[in-house]
């Protein structure tokens, strides 16, 4: 019996070695996703915050030529009263015809 009980120490040290890897790795394994999740998490933001420069400059350039259409379109219904009404009255129309073909 004397051999079976150096076998079970020697089952025991190399199951408690095993456990103190296993838990060396999970460790590791857990700073690794933890640097992994940081990193990410700044990427993610920095592009986030490119996205909303580029939102910035593109809605600032559509409003300026929104009001550049505004002022073109204003200029010309002063100069043409009658004409811009003609047009519109045709573009309703035409928007009333479309929207009623629909139904039918």
């Amino acid at each position: 019996m004397p051999a079976n009980a150096a076998d079970q120490s020697v089952d025991q040290a190399a199951t408690g070695s095993a456990n103190d890897s296993a838990a060396r790795l999970s460790a590791e394994a857990q700073r690794t996703f933890a640097e992994v999740r940081t990193r990410i998490e700044q990427v993610a933001q920095d592009a986030l915050e490119q996205i909303r420069a580029q939102s910035r400059t593109y809605a600032d350039t559509a409003g300026q030529q929104l009001e550049t259409a505004q002022t073109y379109v204003t200029e010309r219904v002063r100069e043409r009263p009658i004409a811009a009404t003609g047009a519109a009255l045709g573009v309703g129309v035409l928007i009333g015809l479309l929207l009623s073909s629909g139904r039918r």
